[in-house]
């Protein structure tokens, strides 16, 4: 019999980055795969329509199915926990485990683990968000004694379009907040295609990147009992 491990991936409905992205980091990686099951994310912002998309029916109802593929971790591959609270991440977790008896876990618990295990008091923060959301994401972090030192987003709200902004434009961005010399800096959202551009970029800055797309696998190979540093390639987050 072989031996895999699988990892499910909770995934926002019109996210078309996540997918390959995950997939491409573990593609030399033996016998690990990654599977994913979506809930319908449409928009971001501020409005009441957009702040239910995120209720936990919708998680546990693409959870349930993940179970019955036998998977060995679930992560929420989203970041809506960074400016709902991160709170909601950990009920939805503990909601997972409790309905499927797997051991779950997201990418923004991912980044706030990250975060704390290189000791960062600042950070620069990359999205694609409406200012507002960035507001609620900053002060979240301040809350837990992270100080947003310098911050750009593209100020968008059709998740969809997120996944449309280049690496180009996101490197630009990620190189404005390095200017600040934050601790880290994270891309918080994984319908953008911040990944790719990471290592050249944490070697040429000297900063650690947190893509949030990378952050989500490395916390569902940790929960299944894969080395994250098995991933080559693709930055320092897998080495941590």
């Amino acid at each position: 019999m072989t031996n895999r491990t699988l990892i499910g991936v909770l995934t926002p409905s019109s996210n078309t980055v996540l997918e390959p992205l995950t997939s491409a980091m573990l593609a030399g990686v033996e016998n690990v795969s990654a599977h994913f099951g979506r809930f319908r994310v449409t928009e971001i912002s501020t409005s009441e329509n957009s702040d239910a998309q995120f209720r936990l029916e919708p998680q546990l109802a693409a959870a349930d199915l993940l179970a019955d593929a036998h998977v060995d971790a679930i992560v929420w591959s989203g970041t809506s926990a960074s400016w709902l609270g991160f709170d909601k991440d950990l009920d939805m977790c503990r909601a997972i485990e409790d309905r499927t008896g797997i051991k779950a876990g997201s990418a923004v618990l991912a980044i706030n683990e990250l975060f704390a295990g290189i000791e960062a008091r600042t950070f620069g923060l990359v999205s694609p968000y409406v200012g507002e959301i960035q507001d609620m994401i900053v002060e979240n972090y301040a809350t837990a004694g992270l100080n947003c030192v310098a911050e750009r987003h593209l100020n968008e709200t059709v998740n969809f379009n997120f996944s449309n902004f280049s690496e180009a434009e996101i490197e630009t961005m990620i190189r404005e907040v390095a200017e600040a010399k934050p601790d880290a800096i994270t891309v918080m959202c994984t319908n953008m295609r911040g990944a790719r551009i990471v290592p050249q970029l944490e070697q040429e800055l000297g900063i650690p990147i947190f893509d949030s797309t990378a952050a989500a696998l490395w916390s569902g190979m940790r929960l299944s009992g894969s080395d994250p540093a098995a991933v080559n390639g693709w930055g320092r987050v897998f080495d941590l």
